[in-house]
């Protein structure tokens, strides 16, 4: 079954930061089954706080999409994405 990473940024603190982390994530997908289904566009909140930005990751299963956020690659970008920005990253399952 497949299943989803949405991150939802919701206030950025470092642009520089950030730029140095797309990169390094885009990478990190190299040999991970991923679609990218929403990148940054358009959006609209209906409930709940503002957001900045979304993105919206399809991974053929949860544990697809686990081995991609834990590997090795990932680990080393995600702190430039923590202190860019607050964030909030769901992993769910799809239908």
């Amino acid at each position: 079954m497949v299943a989803y990473v949405v991150f939802m940024r919701e206030k950025t603190h470092d642009p520089e930061l950030l730029a140095l982390y797309s990169p390094k994530a885009k990478a990190a997908s190299k040999g991970h089954p991923m679609t990218i289904r929403a990148f940054h566009g358009r959006h609209e909140v209906l409930e709940g706080p503002e957001i900045e930005a979304m993105s919206i990751l399809e991974f053929p299963s949860l544990e697809a999409a686990k081995a991609w956020y834990t590997s090795p690659d990932y680990q080393e970008a995600l702190p430039l994405r923590l202190k860019g920005g607050d964030y909030r990253c769901v992993l769910i399952d799809g239908l």
